[in-house]
Parts: C-alpha cells; structure tokens; sequence
C-alpha cells in the first residue's frame, strides 16, 4: 500500500467537486475510500496463490511523469489483465489507478459516485462510504 497514492485516486474519483471539497472533507474521502478499497482488494488478494504476474513491455513513455504498466496473470485458467497507473512524484513512482480485466477502479468508482456527488455533494459520498465500510465491517 506504501506504492498507492490514495490522494491522488480519491481526487481523480471524485473529480472537479474534489477542488471544492474542504482539507477536512479531502481527508475523509480519502480515508474512508483507502478502507473500501483495502476491504474490498485485499480479500480478493489473499485467495491468490499458485499464479505468476507477467509484466508486459511498455509501450509509450513519451510523458515522463506517469507510465502505464500492462501485465497479466498466470495460473489456473484464462489469465487475468492486470494493468496499473502510476504517477511520478518527486523520485517516487505510485500507483493511482487499477485495471483488473478490463474495469478501470477510479472509472467504475466515478460512475458510483457521480450520482451521488449530483445530489449529496462530497458530503453525500462521504456518508456512502461510511455507510458501505460499516456494512463491510458487520459482514466480517
């Protein structure tokens, strides 16, 4: 999880209401989508064993500062697409966005929040997310 920029995926979800989102209100989304986020991959992670990650060639690294890492993953079955954002910041690249076959996180994300942010405001998806974290947290 050091690797993550969760500043970065939250703001990128949440898109132009993030600039008008309070520091408070930014630290919330982003503490409260980083517990979804570990509730929800980090479960499916664990039941992974026996599978080899092949790392693709890149292919375009004309923007120095944030890269696209294809890869797939091996094991029983047809192979997983696995594909990362990253973003460098500083001398530090960290990943921002996830594609696991095919569903970008932060464009499925988007289309959950969107109707929310509509009606609710940042305020509304904070309460989402608080909402679906202590319903993840009663199912455990």
């Amino acid at each position: 999880m050091p690797h993550v920029d969760f500043a970065l995926m939250t703001a990128k979800t949440v898109g132009p209401q993030w600039n008008k989102a309070t520091p408070e209100q930014k630290q919330r989304l982003q503490d409260e989508f980083r517990t979804l986020l570990l509730r929800t991959y980090s479960g499916a992670l664990s039941q992974v064993k026996d599978q080899t990650v092949q790392v693709k060639p890149l292919r375009d690294i004309s923007d120095e500062s944030n890269v696209l890492v294809r890869s797939e993953i091996r094991g029983r079955g047809t192979p997983i697409q696995l594909d990362y954002r990253l973003e460098k910041s500083a001398d530090t690249w960290k990943i921002w966005d996830v594609n696991v076959s095919g569903l970008w996180l932060v464009t499925t994300y988007q289309g959950q929040f969107k109707p929310v942010l509509s009606s609710g405001g940042v305020d509304g998806v904070i309460k989402m997310l608080v909402d679906l974290n202590k319903a993840a947290a009663s199912r455990s």
